[in-house]
């Protein structure tokens, strides 16, 4: 047995519930939030047989791509006149980071 702990943008998360809905696995969704935009990441965790972890990697892989969000960095000073000085960038966003964790023992109640 696995524990998969999966981050994935908010954009991601209904897709990929969908999906593992339809394909039989069993999740629970914990809202998170955090890297470089601030922006909501929805963690999900997943048990998951060894057999069945091959499956689980394609559904997530397949619901879950990058893709590329224009956003303005304005540099990080305390003058107020500095943000409204912007710089275009082209930021990676959505996709996945899965970590696969072993089970030593779970129990159903």
């Amino acid at each position: 047995m696995k524990l998969c702990v999966c981050v994935v943008h908010n954009r991601d998360r209904n897709r990929l519930s969908d999906e593992l809905i339809r394909t039989g696995f069993k999740f629970t969704v914990i809202g998170s939030s955090g890297g470089f935009l601030r922006e909501g990441n929805t963690t999900v965790l997943i048990g998951v047989e060894e057999t069945e972890l091959d499956t689980l990697m394609h559904v997530i892989g397949t619901n879950c791509q990058t893709r590329e969000q224009i956003v303005n960095i304005g540099p990080y000073e305390a003058n107020p006149a500095a943000a409204f000085i912007s710089s275009p960038v082209k930021v990676p966003v959505g996709g996945a980071v899965v970590f696969v964790l072993p089970v030593d023992r779970w129990e159903r109640f």
